[in-house]
């Protein structure tokens, strides 16, 4: 068998783990070798427990399969919850904190068989100062954030799969500038407990693989949906195309690769046609950003005032923005969010998914910016499920893809539908 185990996809592993085909210590020394050889480089992690997951993998090859996840490592971003390693968040605020428990999310995992080796590297609180992450395609680039270390990780075959979370685009995003499956499930369809808060109404559990399939696999154990991985491809699809009012952002990559998908995809769509925005929707991006600033000022309430010289500069200067949003504002901003929702939903009647960009452009370069994550905030505000598709490098070589965006609920048919155009896209 092949010494390079940590380099096949969650599905297969899982597929050969089932079968005891492959033993979960073998995949586990394969990806902790793996990280020996680039963790320096990369610097996903923020801690390994090596010795405890081995002890782990031991005792899942001696008795009955667990479920789905049965053996396959899984990396968690260090805002979760975890009762044997320590949750740090990111913040010097939170150096050497220990919870006693896991996160619900986490513990869905374990029950299910995975191998928790680690907690990666996140951005300050999941908010914007960057990590020490680097990006595996080119270290003088960032992995996206604020899920940094995870979409890292499982780009460079470190682990299968990694957790992150998705305020604004803190999937999506690093999933692009990786080159990984990024999964945003429906908002409210993955439990939120023991993952530090950052925004109430946006906050979604989700995470990374390296094949549609592979996200399909974690998202339906932590959405307690077998529907997730066991949906078919649909023959055909109907596919509504959302430039967004943001595309003028967009740079010659993306470009690229949105006409390239165009070109592939509408010669076998059912329909592959411009989707209509409500006509006050180029504020979407701006509604979401004031309603984010509010509800983090919120959450992290105790830290700004306790803690507040811990704190960057950034991350006050947003905490003070978000207290600043009055109660009437705030109130009228989510209004118009949930008649976005109505209007958007009623775009599914005649499109199966739409076909959004992820980021602007390739990963940016440096490590102090994490990217912008304008073309997922629509998305994050209205909370509905999204799939970034790797399919593409641009003109540096560092990948570039888009994303699927799905009715909410409709996750299942969002995944199937992912796998439909990867089929295609190649």
């Amino acid at each position: 068998m092949s010494r390079l185990l940590n380099a096949l996809s969650a599905s297969d592993a899982a597929r050969r783990l089932q079968r005891r085909e492959l033993s979960a210590e073998a995949l586990l020394r394969d990806c902790l070798a793996r990280i020996a050889a680039r963790e320096s480089e990369v610097r996903a992690f923020v801690c390994l427990d090596a010795e405890a997951a081995l002890a782990q993998a031991r005792a899942l090859d001696a008795g009955p399969i667990r479920g789905p996840l049965h053996g396959l490592p899984l990396a968690v971003k260090d805002i979760f919850d975890t009762h044997d390693l320590p949750t740090e968040m990111g913040s010097s605020i939170f150096a050497g904190h220990r919870p006693r428990v896991d996160a619900a999310a986490v513990a869905l995992c374990r029950e299910a068989g995975a191998l928790v080796i680690g907690k990666t590297v996140t951005t300050e609180l999941a908010n914007m100062t960057a990590g020490v992450t680097r990006n595996p395609f080119n270290p003088a680039h960032s992995p996206g954030g604020s899920s940094s270390g995870s979409a890292a990780a499982v780009a460079d075959a470190m682990v299968p799969l990694a957790l992150g979370t998705q305020t604004a685009g803190s999937i999506i995003r690093p999933a692009a500038c990786c080159g990984v499956v990024g999964i945003k499930p429906s908002f409210g369809r993955v439990p939120r407990a023991g993952v530090k808060p950052n925004a109430d109404s946006m906050d979604t559990v989700g995470g990374f693989g390296r094949t549609v399939a592979d996200a399909a696999l974690l998202a339906s154990v932590l959405a307690g949906d077998a529907r997730l991985r066991t949906q078919a491809p649909p023959e055909t699809l109907r596919i509504g195309l959302v430039q967004g009012p943001d595309w003028h952002q967009a740079e010659e990559d993306v470009i690229a690769c949105w006409e390239r998908a165009v070109r592939a995809l509408t010669p076998q769509a059912a329909r592959c046609e411009d989707a209509p925005l409500p006509p006050d929707f180029a504020d979407v991006a701006a509604v979401q950003a004031t309603i984010q600033a509010a509800e983090t000022a919120q959450a992290l309430a105790f830290e700004h005032r306790h803690h507040r010289a811990q704190l960057s500069e950034a991350l006050v200067a947003l905490l003070d923005k978000g207290r600043a949003v009055d109660a009437e504002t705030l109130l009228a901003q989510r209004a118009r969010a949930e008649r976005w929702r109505g209007e958007i939903d009623a775009l599914f009647e005649r499109c199966d998914v739409l076909l959004a960009p992820s980021a602007v452009d390739e990963a940016p370069e440096g490590l102090q910016f994490t990217g912008d994550p304008i073309f997922c905030r629509p998305w994050s505000l209205l909370g509905l499920p999204c799939v970034h598709l790797p399919f593409a490098t641009g003109s540096t070589g560092l990948p570039v893809g888009l994303q699927l965006v799905g009715r909410h609920g409709d996750d299942h048919r969002l995944l199937a539908a992912a796998q439909w155009c990867m089929d295609r896209l190649g």
